[in-house]
């Protein structure tokens, strides 16, 4: 059980948001005047947006919004990271200078009331409190569909993960010191971070619909995800090859027992099983091919050890 008023960081990847940022900062400087006013956080306590190289006006509306809003800081990366180290140069820059960090979208799509619950549960003694989506009103049907495969695919692959959570999280300053030793490029941080053994609590996270710009994942984003989070954690697809291997030999057997027999009888050659088994056999050598390419692809990116992200710009410290 924690005691003292915590001071918190909200930490927000921003990537081609102008239309929605200086709505979705008002609201959150709002709610940290009432979380402040209450005693639930630290008059000390600061907002963090990290711009992954938009392409819009983005960085400049952070700048602006930075002199409005005192306790708003911004960090702007040289190149586009990803979302994902774009949120951990963010938490990089906040270790040691909170008590704890909550990861959330810019588009504030996720529960803002939920985060005096996370609050409380962190003084509890949980050094990480997910929120699990538990309606997702502001979703579509087709990402709603594709969110389920999403999970239930990733369970199948053997990855361990908090189902139903994405990126909106409460972390203790334990926790982030522990995820920043992490150099990853192929960085999977729902993986990561379910995987550091740490005690952890949920709260329930209604997502409610966008008020400006729209989201940045669509269908084929959303299979990198898969992809990354599989090949990080999993090397289950490899030994799928391994089974599918045993089951071929088994099959080209039963095949040549097959051929022997029909020696000793009648045979009608015919071509469409000889086409037939050509082109199953050859997907299967190139998909197998495919998943392998994967992680040796991935092997690749992580022997050569460049920086995950590269910070241009910051309009303060964050003291």
């Amino acid at each position: 059980m924690k005691s003292k008023i915590p001071k918190l960081i909200i930490i927000s990847p921003c990537y081609n948001e102008e239309a929605g940022i200086e709505s979705s900062v008002k609201r959150l400087n709002a709610l940290y005047d009432d979380l402040i006013a209450r005693g639930v956080i630290s008059p000390h306590s600061k907002l963090l947006c990290v711009n992954d190289a938009s392409k819009d006006s983005t960085w400049e509306k952070i700048k602006a919004l930075c002199k409005e809003y005192p306790r708003l800081r911004g960090i702007s990366l040289a190149k586009n990271s990803g979302q994902y180290h774009a949120t951990m140069a963010g938490i990089c820059a906040a270790c040691d200078k909170c008590d704890a960090v909550i990861t959330m979208d810019i588009d504030l799509q996720d529960d803002l009331n939920a985060i005096e619950k996370m609050v409380g549960l962190f003084l509890e003694g949980n050094e990480i409190v997910y929120g699990v989506k538990v309606a997702r009103n502001g979703d579509s049907r087709f990402k709603r569909g594709t969110a389920k495969l999403f999970y239930r695919f990733q369970t199948l692959m053997g990855v361990k993960s908090i189902p139903d959570h994405s990126e909106f999280r409460l972390m203790s300053n334990k926790a982030i010191k522990i995820l920043s030793q992490y150099k990853e490029r192929n960085l999977y941080t729902r993986g990561v971070v379910a995987s550091l053994g740490l005690p952890y609590a949920t709260v329930d996270d209604i997502i409610s619909e966008r008020t400006a710009g729209e989201s940045k994942y669509g269908l084929f984003k959303l299979i990198n995800v898969a992809i990354d989070g599989i090949t990080s954690f999993s090397i289950r697809p490899m030994r799928m090859i391994f089974i599918l291997g045993v089951i071929s030999l088994f099959i080209t057997i039963g095949v040549v027992v097959y051929v022997i027999v029909s020696q000793f009888g009648y045979h009608a050659s015919g071509w469409t099983s000889l086409i037939l088994s050509i082109w199953f056999f050859g997907s299967l050598i190139l998909l197998s091919l495919g998943i392998i390419g994967e992680y040796i692809g991935r092997i690749y990116t992580e022997v050569k050890q460049r920086p995950t992200f590269i910070v241009e710009e910051t309009t303060g410290e964050l003291d």
